[in-house]
């Protein structure tokens, strides 16, 4: 008898532990979590049962058992889906989803290519717990008493949760203090109080930032107003107006990491344009600019450069702040009689870019309508570069003078195919066929550059314009590490990856002479006031992060959006401290200053975006509009 009583409550149990196991393992195989010690082990195998007891316990209070088991098997659905969309999105992104990512629903069609090469056809492996539940469920209705439910023992169920919730939520924070209020790092948060758990508070952060434009007014824009005109160098540089008059042309080069300049694969030179470019006479190399992306990647640079400020650490500001007030890179050259446009043959609708270049004050978008795409000249996500180029040029030629166009090049990007007639070079051989693949498409983006330059020259443009070219995320994740050892010749440490971030910046100014490898530390945020200073716009009065790369007393400091930095003493990534020029681990403690300003940075800039605080800045002026809006208020 006592057999048939607990076999009442065994799909629970069963689903519990089933979840609960599956979770651990998964943390294991799945993602990429640095383990440091006993304890973090302990916490990362409580933390998926803290919130599975809590969760599936919800059964409990259903007093029909037939609604209790779908409510059991619902969930267990639910949450293998969730874990399994974890998984997928990390291996491409090496991160977790965020609510913001979610919503993103317009992106799904085009993302078809990039989600399909991270399904694998073992990922069956991620539903076996629900497979069995099914199973057993089945099996119960065969053998099953209907049991009284005490009360006495729903308390002694939830009183075990409540307690396994606290210990895990008391050794995260022994472990790592403050977790809940450092949510840079979603590494740390799922390490910590797990995925399950991580989601939980991914929304209550997502609800907090949305009520923070709601309750916002003028006076928080105090405190960051005063940091902007104490910590950042607004003197005036060598390049001070060096393009004013000028065209001013900037070029997003997709996914392109600067480990291949200069460098060859197998005996094939990688980016042949590229190189000539880092020797050329009127071209400035940036050999030590890194990108400052987070979750929205291309969406993210274009954020970045738009603003000089930083995209939020969880989903894509074109997304969630498109509404919000800017004053923005094409805003601020507009107003200075250029015509302003962007160039990205692929959907206008993708990552919500016609709505957001309203806000940024873009006169003009070129979206795939714009373009005629041909018989073999499409791509994944749209338009091949060579092509894309071409019909560029044409359409540059039409445009008012001067003018400012961003360029967003598609080619390159993840999972990096092309068409045989395409491939100028052989694949490399590893085990990763992404980054195999990888070379052949930066090979094909070179080209590509190198067919623009040359429209340009024949379009006459060249002489009377500045081109300005980036890479704008990563293309290579930590997913391929064991490839990227091999192609290398080293390992991959956290610190190595860090550095791994480097994207090339390429400045060029057609008879100018002043060209050469610049080995400054700067960053994204750093081209806004840059690129306003080259056209002689004053930017005094601007709130930005960013400072002029050519400014003389300029900060050696690039923060990325996870938390880390890199400075000329010091790298910090994954909660670890290294010597920026050896690569050694070192004391925690000298980091500790850093950590500190840049989270205020951080927090600065997300305090701007969440609260929409530029609506209360007049820029003509200087002046906070604290009076207008408490009157309004009153």
């Amino acid at each position: 008898m006592a057999m048939k009583k607990w076999s009442t409550h065994s799909l629970l149990f069963a689903a519990v532990v089933l979840t609960w196991i599956k979770t651990f393992i998964v943390y294991h195989m799945s993602f990429n979590m640095k383990i440091e010690n006993i304890m973090q082990h302990i916490i990362l195998f409580i933390n998926p049962l803290s919130f599975i007891l809590l969760f599936f316990g919800i059964s409990l209070f259903f007093s029909k058992e037939k609604t209790s088991k779908r409510f059991i098997l619902g969930g267990s659905t639910i949450l293998a889906m969730i874990l399994y969309a974890n998984v997928v999105f990390y291996r491409f992104f090496t991160d977790f989803i965020t609510l913001p990512v979610l919503f993103q629903t317009s992106n799904f069609g085009d993302l078809g290519s990039s989600a399909s090469n991270s399904i694998y056809f073992t990922d069956v492996f991620y539903f076996i717990d629900v497979i069995l539940l099914f199973i057993f469920a089945r099996y119960l209705s065969k053998h099953q008493e209907q049991v009284v439910r005490k009360p006495i023992h729903r308390k002694a169920y939830f009183v075990f949760a409540a307690a396994i919730f606290f210990l895990n939520l008391g050794l995260a924070e022994i472990q790592r203090p403050q977790l809940l209020t450092r949510s840079f790092d979603r590494e740390m948060l799922v390490k910590n109080i797990g995925t399950y758990n991580y989601h939980l508070y991914d929304v209550y952060v997502q609800s907090k930032s949305q009520a923070q434009r709601a309750f916002a007014d003028g006076s928080e824009l105090v405190e960051v107003n005063n940091y902007v005109r104490s910590n950042h160098v607004e003197n005036t540089t060598p390049l001070q107006g060096v393009a004013k008059d000028k065209n001013i042309i900037v070029i997003s080069m997709e996914s392109l990491q600067n480990f291949v300049i200069n460098e060859d694969m197998n005996g094939e030179v990688i980016t042949p344009f590229l190189n000539e470019l880092t020797q050329d006479k009127d071209t400035m190399y940036f050999s030590n600019f890194y990108h400052q992306t987070g979750l929205g990647k291309t969406s993210d640079s274009e954020f970045i450069v738009e603003n000089s400020l930083y995209p939020l650490g969880g989903g894509a500001v074109f997304f969630t702040h498109a509404g919000n007030t800017f004053n923005s890179l094409s805003e601020r050259l507009g107003e200075n009689g250029y015509h302003t446009s962007v160039m990205h043959a692929n959907n206008k609708s993708f990552w919500n870019r016609d709505m957001m270049y309203q806000s940024l004050g873009v006169d003009t978008f070129y979206d795939i309508d714009s373009y005629t795409v041909e018989e073999g000249q499409a791509v994944n996500w749209g338009m091949k570069d060579i092509p894309f180029f071409e019909q560029s040029a044409e359409i540059l030629k039409r445009e008012e003078q001067p003018f400012f166009t961003r360029m967003i090049t598609l080619t390159n990007h993840y999972p990096f195919t092309l068409d045989e007639e395409d491939k100028l070079i052989p694949e490399y051989t590893s085990n990763s066929g992404t980054l195999n693949r990888y070379f052949q498409t930066v090979r094909y983006m070179d080209e590509s550059l190198r067919v623009f330059f040359d429209e340009l020259k024949e379009q006459g443009l060249y002489e009377d314009s500045i081109i300005v070219m980036y890479g704008d995320h990563y293309g290579i994740s930590d997913n391929h590490n064991k490839a990227m050892e091999q192609y290398l010749g080293k390992e991959v440490t956290p610190f190595v990856s860090a550095k791994l971030q480097e994207v090339p910046l390429f400045i060029h100014i057609p008879d100018s002479g002043l060209g050469g490898e610049r080995t400054d530390l700067t960053g994204q945020v750093d081209l806004r006031p840059t690129i306003l200073h080259m056209a002689g716009i004053d930017t005094s009065k601007d709130i930005q992060l960013g400072t002029d790369i050519f400014a003389e007393d300029r900060e050696q400091k690039v923060i990325f959006r996870d938390g880390g930095f890199v400075t000329e003493e010091v790298l910090f990534t994954k909660n670890t401290c290294y010597d920026a020029t050896t690569g050694e681990e070192i004391e925690r403690t000298l980091c500790d200053e850093e950590i500190s300003k840049t989270n205020q940075e951080l927090n600065y800039s997300d305090q701007l975006i969440n609260g929409d605080l530029l609506r209360f800045y007049n820029r003509q002026t200087g002046q906070l509009l604290i009076e207008e809006t408490n009157t309004t208020d009153e």
